[in-house]
């Protein structure tokens, strides 16, 4: 058997000449005004949902396990939504990243920020409890208009694209920690910090268990609990949602009460309820496109 091929590493590599074409082309389509970029997003999410099979088989699974109360007609309508809103979201993140000039800070609107308020005034650092929602990208510019923060995330295996989004983010934020630093999280914490801290992917079973989401079991990481604790940090739901008009609201929630406890499972679970909660407030713009149950119980049946 042949040698696996290495993925390019170096940003000169000679492989990478399309990515950066690519990225040349998002920081050019990035100028078009706001509500232009929304409207061609919408055309791609919905050529998307024609081409692009896989993905919508994926959205449309996890909308059928995830709301079986629906008819199926309404399945299908929510899940080529949920795609439509993803399209919406790659030009909003180029527009996000790539044009200072849209004064997003106007279309803006605070519910919640009381609950941020009265942590920092116990002197506590806060674990903002994140939600890929598509409006992940843009969320991450506007929440920098109201707070100092850090975010949590995992690198691309493309370094153009890795280096593309974490600049793009690092704008607006004071700072990236990779999901991999735990120290790193915990220091920030303790140093009275903010920190956005999203546990509602599928990273597989390491480190994970399964415990429901949407009423099926989901793999699902435990170190949201242990994060909290060791940064003795006050954990806040934080969702963020597109509204009409090319506006957006951010909601912070309640911090959670007697959380951590001594038992990592039931906070893991608590965790994938109080997300759930706020996926049901505007189910179309969760991000269904992802595997959220690749992964299955030993004798589980595959989901995708």
């Amino acid at each position: 058997m042949g040698k696996r091929k290495q993925r390019p590493t170096r940003l000169s590599d000679p492989r990478l000449i399309p990515s950066w074409v690519g990225a040349g082309l998002f920081w050019l389509v990035g100028q078009l005004p706001w509500n232009a970029l929304l409207a061609i997003g919408r055309g791609v999410g919905h050529l998307g949902w024609h081409l692009v099979k896989k993905r919508r088989h994926v959205a449309l699974t996890n909308i059928q396990l995830c709301f079986p109360e629906l008819t199926a007609e309404q399945q299908v309508a929510l899940a080529k939504r949920s795609v439509v809103s993803t399209g919406e979201a790659i030009l909003e993140m180029a527009g996000s990243f790539n044009n200072h000039r849209i004064d997003l800070d106007k279309r803006l609107t605070i519910e919640g920020m009381e609950h941020i308020q009265h942590a920092r005034a116990q002197g506590l650092g806060v674990l903002l409890l994140g939600m890929h929602f598509n409006s992940l990208d843009v969320g991450s510019r506007l929440l920098g208009y109201v707070l100092d923060f850090y975010g949590v995330y995992r690198p691309n295996d493309n370094p153009v694209i890795d280096r593309l989004i974490d600049k793009g983010r690092c704008n607006y934020m004071k700072g990236s920690v990779q999901r991999s630093d735990i120290r790193q999280m915990v220091r920030l914490l303790k140093n009275g910090e903010v920190l956005w801290y999203a546990p509602d992917q599928d990273y597989g079973v390491a480190h994970a268990v399964f415990v429901p989401f949407f009423g099926i079991p989901a793999a699902t990481i435990t170190a949201t609990s242990r994060i909290a604790r060791m940064g003795k940090a006050a954990v806040i739901p934080c969702a963020h949602y597109r509204l009409p008009g090319g506006r957006y609201v951010i909601e912070f929630g309640p911090a959670l009460e007697d959380f951590p406890s001594s038992d990592d499972e039931q906070d893991t679970a608590r965790i994938n309820q109080t997300i759930e909660y706020y996926v049901r407030k505007c189910p179309e713009q969760y991000l269904w496109v992802h595997k959220r149950f690749k992964h299955q119980p030993a004798g589980q049946a595959k989901r995708y």
